[in-house]
C-alpha cells in the first residue's frame, strides 16, 4: 500500500498547496496593462485636446446639450486630463503606492469626462469609457504583496 505523502497533521507537500496567487498573478499583469492603458489613453487625450484647442471645426458641434462647452474648453479639459493620466501611468510603472489610488481617481475622472464628451465623439468616448472601467477594476483587484526579506 502506498503511504500518504504527509502524515495527518503534518505539512502538506508543496505540489498540493493551494496557489494563493493564482488570481492575483493575473491581476498583477492586469495592473501593468492598466498602466499601459492609462498611458495610451492619456497620450490620446492630449492629442484630442490639442486638436480641440487648435482647430475648433474638427469635432461635431452639438445643438442643445446639457454639458455643452466650447470645443476649445473641451480641448483644455482633455489636455489636462491626458497629462495627469500619463503622469499617473508613469507612477504605476515605477510601482509607486500612491499611483494605484490616483490611477483609480483619474480613470474615474476620465470616464465621467468621456461620458460628457459622448455627443462629440461617440465611438471614441465609448472606447475610452471601457478602458477606464477596466483600469479601475484592474487597479482595485490587485493587492500589493510584501517583498520577502
Amino acid at each position: 500500500m502506498a503511504q500518504s505523502a504527509a502524515p495527518s497533521g503534518g505539512p502538506t507537500p508543496h505540489h498540493t498547496q493551494p496557489n494563493r496567487d493564482s488570481g492575483s498573478a493575473w491581476a498583477s499583469g492586469g495592473t501593468l496593462f492598466a498602466g499601459v492603458l492609462l498611458f495610451v489613453d492619456g497620450v490620446l487625450a492630449v492629442l484630442n485636446g490639442i486638436v480641440g484647442i487648435a482647430k475648433d471645426n474638427v469635432y461635431t458641434h452639438v445643438g442643445h446639450y446639457a454639458y455643452q462647452f466650447s470645443l476649445t474648453s473641451w480641448g483644455w479639459i482633455h489636455l489636462v486630463i491626458g497629462v495627469l493620466l500619463v503622469l499617473t501611468a508613469l507612477g504605476i510603472f515605477r510601482g509607486a503606492p500612491w499611483a494605484r489610488w490616483i490611477g483609480v481617481f483619474m480613470a474615474s475622472i476620465s470616464v465621467v469626462a468621456n461620458f460628457m464628451w459622448l455627443p462629440y465623439q461617440p465611438v471614441w468616448a465609448f472606447v475610452a469609457i471601457a478602458i477606464g472601467v477596466f483600469v479601475i477594476w484592474s487597479l482595485l483587484t490587485d493587492h500589493p504583496r510584501a517583498h520577502p526579506r
